[in-house]
């Protein structure tokens, strides 16, 4: 199977709090994560080129829930997980979802990648830093999106491209490659897609 996903099929299958209550784990599928405002949802609808599939909110924090998404048939699936650092809510729910989310990334076999979406302006913050870490030690593939680089100039937005390329070089990781990403105005999508269909082919 090397065909070119379509990735405007893509549907909403369900939203789950906990592993347990995840779709069943065959297939594989490719998660997003990143910080409550680094554009996740923004960079899922522009992938599949619906404008709400994935939630978008003012308020960072609101996706708290595991959300899978199939593409054309459940066995090949996109993963929006709960953005991390951000949201203001108790200390408790927060620490649930963490538990949520690790025991998601430890444990679930269909997982074949991760795409780490950070802010350009504000790269490699501590949560970035225990998803790659923890990304390394699995030995799972993550690719990094800087997203809303349409924030800034060509320049600036090569500079913070080359210093996060030199800072995760620095840090021996291996596993991962990195790209600039502007939702709004589609720019990087097509590499994205590449590194999509590669893992879920």
């Amino acid at each position: 199977m090397n065909d070119t996903l379509n990735f405007a099929s893509a549907s909403f299958m369900l939203s789950a709090p906990r592993l347990r209550e995840c779709p069943h784990d065959s297939g594989c599928e490719v998660a997003f994560a990143g910080r409550s405002n680094a554009g996740k949802s923004s960079a899922i609808n522009t992938l599949t080129r619906q404008t709400k599939l994935a939630r978008t909110s003012k308020t960072p924090g609101r996706t708290q829930l595991i959300n899978f998404f199939s593409l054309g048939g459940a066995d090949r699936r996109l993963v929006d997980l709960p953005g991390y650092g951000f949201a203001k809510v108790p200390k408790a729910t927060k620490e649930e979802w963490d538990r949520n989310l690790a025991e998601y990334l430890q444990n679930r076999l269909s997982l074949k990648a991760l795409v780490l979406l950070m802010d350009i302006r504000h790269p490699l913050q501590e949560y970035d830093w225990q998803m790659i870490r923890w990304a390394a030690q699995a030995n799972l593939p993550l690719h990094i999106l800087l997203t809303k680089a349409d924030k800034l100039n060509h320049g600036p937005a090569s500079n913070a491209l080359l210093k996060v390329r030199s800072e995760l070089a620095k840090s021996g990781v291996e596993t991962l490659s990195v790209q600039t990403f502007s939702a709004l105005k589609k720019a990087g999508l097509d590499d994205l897609q590449g590194f999509l269909n590669q893992w879920l082919n």
